[in-house]
């Protein structure tokens, strides 16, 4: 396969950062920028941490509540409601410097994206490392934003590129070096990887991607599953021969989760499938969506699949429409359950524009 150079240009703590960029004095602060739920006071999560209090174990994902207690000795922590509207304006100024600067543009979400400039800058490596220098000032002098930029000969190399140098950074790796890039790395900073998998690999005594190297494909295969095993080997070694290409529509939003006991208890259940719901509702608000449909999904101890749904009257934004219908789906779907649910998911689809933006935030 012909060698491509490929751009990932990930934004540091977007959200937060867009909120320094409106109020200066927000630099020096810890700022946590909050999507609060419905039910007030701190119910809720972190969307996004600066690196003042990212130092106190703040990090996107995590309760409000938990960031307030880890944050309680700093007196000038900052706690803002998303403002979606303005993130979407200032991201779509940046992705327009992007794209009119690459060969194929892909957009990933509001703080990254992937670009080939590889007929750009005709192949050339130093060409591409001033491109993104080029691309890094244009952001910053338009619109006060700092960006991270991964540059490699594919996808996989550029994502994890990209994060070696935060904030502000720019790393480089050439074809001939992705094996000195990479082996020194623990096996958590290959995408994909998670938690679980890294717990086996340490297990079996493998804690860096070097170490994994000694892992035949026919090993990790029966380890991880065909499907699994096969992208864990070739993404130790840096193959990746995905190509960059103009993102499709997304048609349906989803969320799934193993719990952590099979169970026929409807309480049990739908406690986790609530976590599910707001998750798929902060992709909602962030990509400005409507739904008309709620699904759920039910994989049993015996791992078959068990799937409903349902249309609404009218699209809606709604977090309480949505745990409303997802709680009657799986009170229809327990009736006649024998077998006990091992994982759970949800999924929003029919999805519409919001025409008027301001709707979605303005109750927080």
């Amino acid at each position: 396969m012909e060698t491509r150079i490929v751009f990932h240009i990930d934004f540091d703590y977007f959200y937060a950062q867009c909120e320094e960029i409106r109020k200066p004095e927000l630099k020096s602060k810890p700022v946590c920028v909050c999507v609060f739920s419905d039910r007030g006071g701190d119910s809720g999560a972190i969307a996004t941490a600066n690196y003042n209090a990212r130092k106190f174990g703040v990090k996107s994902g995590i309760p409000i509540s938990f960031a307030k207690k880890r944050l309680e000795c700093q007196s000038d922590a900052v706690f803002l409601p998303v403002d979606f509207e303005f993130y979407k304006e200032l991201s779509d100024k940046a992705m327009e410097i992007m794209e009119k600067n690459c060969d194929v543009f892909e957009y990933v979400g509001k703080d990254e994206a992937f670009l080939d400039v590889t007929k750009k800058v005709e192949l050339d490596w130093k060409k591409a490392e001033n491109l993104s220098l080029e691309i890094k000032k244009e952001i910053k002098n338009k619109l006060n934003l700092t960006c991270s930029i991964g540059i490699s000969p594919n996808k996989l190399i550029s994502k994890i590129a990209s994060d070696f140098k935060k904030p502000d950074g720019l790393t480089v790796v050439l074809p001939e070096k992705i094996d000195e890039f990479l082996e020194p790395m623990k096996i958590r900073d290959i995408p994909g990887i998670g938690k679980k998998t890294e717990e086996r690999f340490s297990q079996m005594n493998f804690q860096t991607i070097k170490e994994l190297k000694n892992l035949d494909v026919f090993t990790l295969n029966k380890e991880f599953g065909r499907k699994n095993g096969t992208y864990i080997f070739n993404a130790i070694r840096g193959i990746d021969k995905e190509p960059v290409k103009k993102r499709e529509q997304n048609t349906q939003y989803s969320k799934v989760m193993t719990l952590k006991r099979d169970s026929l208890d409807f309480e049990f259940i739908f406690e986790n499938l609530k976590k599910l719901c707001a998750q798929v509702h902060v992709v909602i608000l962030n990509e400005n969506k409507l739904f008309k449909s709620v699904g759920i999904q039910l994989i049993q101890s015996d791992l078959s699949n068990k799937t409903k749904s349902k249309s609404l009257k009218n699209s809606t934004s709604s977090l309480s429409e949505l745990e409303k219908n997802a709680d009657q789906l799986l009170k229809d779907a327990l009736e006649e359950q024998k077998v006990p649910i091992r994982r759970v998911g949800v999924k929003v689809s029919e999805l519409s524009e919001v025409k008027d933006q301001s709707s979605i935030t303005s109750y927080f």
